[in-house]
């Protein structure tokens, strides 16, 4: 694996880090699978690539990363998997969050948390509060998030705006109607990565996604480790990012 770049000098460089990292975490399923164990098994094996996640984005200064944990079509899934993912949620937050804490790392929960048990909608909120004056890392856990509802609820909050004066129609342009989507204090979303070989983005940040680079890999959520990650930051750094110029005027 070509892990490091060579500067022009011939020394061994880190690639450039991209500013919001978001992943889709996909194979849970088919790596326990393919181990001859239930789908939960899978989920709980992939608690340990999201902690060397974290930990790749902490330390190699990456602003924001986001992970989609539960979307809001993952409640057609079977009951008892569904059930294992609400209890394995509020695990890693009780097990996770101090550690979390000590490393500077800012955590937010995205997404319609109505749905979820309140003891668990509790947990939530107080893991955010200890953790909310952070600045080492903000990690986003988007949690039955969907692109659609993101942008259902920024409409629904510039209506109301308008209707109760405070919003003229005319205003509403791209800067307004991002400043009221869920993501709307982060950097724009750089690099949007999924595992488990699926090449979709599975109604995930598609506001966001608008000009973000993506990388798909075959690789399995569970056997995705700090390598992996660079892997696809190094994809990162070959790609031209032209935001709708020639390459002429990029260079």
């Amino acid at each position: 694996m070509d892990t490091l770049n060579k500067d022009d000098s011939g020394s061994d460089q880190m690639p450039k880090m991209p500013e919001h990292v978001a992943i889709i975490m996909d194979g849970n399923g088919r790596w326990a699978k393919q181990k001859g164990k239930l789908r939960t098994f899978g989920h709980k094996a992939g608690v340990e690539s999201v902690r060397a996640s974290v930990r790749f984005a902490r330390t190699h200064k990456i602003t924001a990363l986001t992970l989609f944990a539960f979307s809001s079509e993952n409640w057609k899934r079977p009951q008892d998997e569904v059930s294992v993912l609400m209890k394995l949620f509020k695990l890693v937050l009780t097990s996770e969050v101090k550690k979390l804490h000590a490393n500077g790392v800012r955590l937010k929960v995205v997404g319609d948390l109505s749905p979820f048990d309140p003891k668990l909608v509790q947990k939530i909120k107080d893991a955010e509060a200890l953790t909310q004056n952070n600045t080492e890392l903000q990690l986003n856990i988007a949690a039955n998030y969907g692109g659609r509802w993101d942008i259902v609820n920024a409409a629904q909050s510039l209506a109301q705006q308008v209707a109760s004066g405070k919003l003229n129609p005319e205003d509403i342009n791209e800067t307004s109607f991002n400043a009221n989507t869920a993501f709307a204090d982060l950097p724009a979303l750089d690099l949007l990565i999924r595992t488990g070989g699926e090449k979709r983005i599975s109604n995930f940040l598609l506001w966001q996604c608008a000009y973000s680079e993506f990388y798909f890999t075959d690789t399995l959520w569970p056997d995705f480790n700090e390598n992996s990650f660079l892997d696809a930051v190094i994809s990162f750094n070959e790609r031209q990012r032209r935001f709708g110029k020639i390459s002429e005027q990029v260079i």
